[in-house]
């Protein structure tokens, strides 16, 4: 399997909630979003592409886990599998900007060329909590 899909697996660790509207409980770490990219990666392997991205695209599969799942582009940021949200898949997403701005996919693209391993910040609204960036937090 080419190097760029097990370095391209993304667990969207959704960062920027506030923790009043978003507890504990509800939300993965850092630990957990890394294992479940070593495990989708795994899978990969194990079962090829095709049955993979239908596992990973799966919102009540294996590879969701309360504000964690998987996420798999390509190259040019074309989803091959998404994990929270199926419409996305085939769906060029380069140019995606967060609230800020940041074309987190381009950067993304842009990592996953130059390194094996990573962490990218970025605002994106929390699937479980519905708490997008610059909500109040109450």
């Amino acid at each position: 399997m080419k190097k760029i899909f097990a370095g391209f697996l993304v667990c969207f660790f959704l960062l920027g909630g506030v923790t009043s509207v978003f507890s504990e409980e509800k939300r993965g770490t850092a630990a957990e979003a890394e294992a479940m990219v070593k495990k989708a990666t795994t899978y990969i392997k194990a079962h090829g592409r095709e049955k993979a991205f239908t596992e990973i695209s799966n919102p009540k599969g294996q590879f969701v886990d309360r504000d964690l799942y998987v996420v798999v582009y390509d190259m040019n940021g074309v989803v091959l599998a998404h994990g929270f949200n199926q419409k996305m898949v085939g769906k060029n997403m380069i140019d995606l900007k967060d609230p800020d701005g940041k074309a987190f996919v381009k950067e993304r693209v842009e990592l996953a060329k130059t390194k094996n391993k990573f962490w990218q910040q970025y605002r994106f609204t929390n699937p479980v909590t519905k708490y997008k960036p610059g909500d109040e937090a109450n």
